[in-house]
């Protein structure tokens, strides 16, 4: 089974390793499963364990200089990403979510899921530096095995859903030269039918033998050969400050965008600037999903854009999947208006007298106006009845292959009831209305970087300093689509939404736009290493056995939440080392 050894027990006898994986993620997890089974010994580091502490959690902590400092954007951090884990603090990630823990960023995540467009991979003349060095067509068949592993369904996030799904598209009709249909999945866990896929606990799910967890293991720096060019291992250090030197030919970096960037800017024995960077490319482009709420419907008309916007069961080899719909701008207008890829979506609006919270504050004896509150439970007993229902049913008592199968139920009679599950964490509220978000591709632009900071952490190591300004054209794609999707729906015959204030007003300057912790770049994919800092086979140019999973390497964003495509591209890495490792042998006979 998968062996999970602490730093300072792992030292004692440390054996010889074929494969060092930096981070125990989704991509990093990836690269080691894809790998397992080929008589190798892979070793992947991790600074926490099965847990986060605040110990480990405080490792995150980034400097700050850029669009995240305003009153407004850090209430809104908090309210966004307050509830992602239990010690995820807004003064100490001020960009970003990051988890130091088994599984990464998958222990917060909502398991939201869509490949990136044919467009994404394109250069596009009012895109600076776009395109990638690989196609679509040929990472498909990686992001196929991703979406696999991810215990998703079919990779179809277009208007090709409704044939793979048999099912006619809804009426009214949207004009398609002008909004398309898109749509994301969620990713569920084959641990625990009624959670989302979280990584560790999947990869620890299956035994691997010639897998070993590292536990309690800090990179704080890549060794090479003292040219640079050659990767020797790498050091790590314990959390009570102890360093060891670990030896492999081949590391890979998949430890997140941001520390990905900083490690390679921290190894500095050989080269001054840091590995990957004698162009200075190292930890540009960092880019995120810039996202905002542009617009919104209110009670009356609930019930329409519910029925069009719906959420959507699918069964595929005897699964049960669900998919969100929502709406892209076409590539054709994006090529006409010279926009950003974007996209918007539909959630409902929930009331915040909910009566479960009244029924709480009754049972804790802490309500401040018992009769309103008793009154709000009566009014509303079936949501407080369905609540009590679904907490029962996400208890340890019920077996896994009855939550499985009254999963799999609901998903194809009611997903919008699965859906308020997962919204809701299981405790229904009173629907008011339906707010439009939108989400947008950031370009890649070299003043967005990760850098060192004066200020340093607990192994004395210089802090990341996170430069992050979101720019005029992802407002103005923001606000784009609003107006689109208005004018659109209107035109349809649904109801045409109220827009948001700073889009009624044409002010994108008063919007209040955050990161979506989907942090990418810094380690940009390139031909050209003075445009990057890898290589296709996301080598990093110039270090031989040296190379970065995750979605540091991305040349642009697209707007589909990157998971699936991280996963894709680190089984893509996970085929090339195989490959690599063949030919060799093969040269070596």
């Amino acid at each position: 089974m998968t062996t999970l050894t602490p730093l300072s027990l792992f030292v004692q006898n440390p054996p010889k390793i074929d494969v060092l994986i930096v981070g125990a993620g989704p991509s990093g997890l990836t690269v080691a499963q894809e790998m397992s089974g080929q008589g190798l010994n892979i070793v992947v580091l991790e600074s926490a364990g099965l847990l986060e502490t605040p110990e480990t959690a405080d490792l995150c902590r980034v400097d700050h200089d850029g669009d995240l400092r305003s009153a407004a954007s850090l209430s809104k951090r908090r309210e966004f990403h307050g509830e992602s884990t239990a010690y995820w603090d807004p003064d100490v990630q001020r960009y970003g979510v990051r988890c130091r823990v088994i599984g990464g960023s998958t222990i917060s995540w909502a398991g939201k899921s869509a490949t990136f467009d044919e467009t994404d991979f394109s250069e596009r003349p009012w895109v600076p530096l776009s395109g990638w060095p690989i196609s679509r067509t040929e990472l498909m068949p990686y992001l196929d095995r991703a979406a696999d592993i991810l215990n998703l369904g079919p990779n179809v996030y277009d208007e090709t859903f409704w044939d793979v799904a048999g099912r006619k598209a809804p009426e009214p009709e949207i004009d398609e030269a002008r909004l398309k249909p898109f749509f994301w999945q969620f990713a569920r866990s084959r641990v625990d039918p009624m959670d989302i896929y979280r990584s560790g606990p999947e990869f620890l799910e299956k035994q691997r033998g010639d897998v070993t967890i590292v536990t309690d293991a800090t990179v704080l720096r890549v060794l090479t050969d003292p040219t640079g060019s050659v990767v020797r291992g790498v050091e790590a250090a314990s959390i009570d400050g102890a360093k060891h030197e670990l030896s492999a030919e081949t590391c890979i970096l998949a430890a997140s965008a941001v520390e990905n960037a900083r490690l390679l800017l921290l190894s500095r024995d050989a080269k001054p600037q840091g590995l990957g960077n004698d162009h200075d490319q190292v930890g540009r482009y960092l880019m995120d999903h810039p996202g905002a709420h542009v617009a919104s419907f209110p009670e009356k008309d609930l019930k329409p854009i519910k029925k069009r916007f719906s959420f959507y069961g699918l069964s595929h080899n005897g699964r049960t999947l669900m998919y969100m719909p929502g709406l892209s701008m076409s590539p054709e207008l994006q090529k006409e208006q010279e926009q950003l890829n974007c996209a918007v979506y539909f959630m409902m609006e929930r009331a915040e007298d909910n009566p479960f919270d009244a029924l709480k504050r009754l049972l804790k004896r802490q309500s401040d106006q018992p009769l309103a509150d008793i009154k709000n439970i009566i009014a509303n007993a079936g949501i407080v009845g369905a609540g009590v229902a679904q907490k029962a049913l996400q208890s340890g008592v019920v077996p896994r292959r009855v939550k499985q199968w009254v999963s799999n139920a609901a998903i194809l009679i009611s997903p919008n009831f699965v859906v308020e599950e997962f919204e809701t964490r299981g405790i229904p509220h009173k629907l008011t209305g339906v707010a439009i978000h939108a989400i947008t591709e950031q370009p890649p632009r070299a003043e967005n970087r990760v850098t060192l900071s004066d200020q340093t952490d607990r192994f004395g190591a210089p802090l990341p300093k996170v430069a992050w300004e979101i720019g005029d054209a992802p407002r103005k794609a923001l606000a784009g689509i609003a107006r689109l999707v208005a004018d659109e729906l209107e035109a349809s015959g649904l109801p045409r939404p109220a827009l948001a204030d700073w889009v009624q007003n044409d002010r994108p300057e008063d919007a209040v736009i955050i990161d979506m912790a989907h942090t990418l770049g810094t380690t940009r994919m390139s031909l050209d290493p003075a445009t990057g800092v890898v290589d296709s086979d996301c080598q990093v140019h110039g270090t031989t056995g040296l190379f970065v999973a995750g979605g540091s390497v991305f040349p642009t964003s697209g707007h589909a939440n990157p998971t699936l495509m991280m996963m894709g591209v680190a089984v893509r890495l996970a085929d090339h080392l195989k490959s690599r490792r063949a030919a060799n042998t093969s040269e070596a006979a």
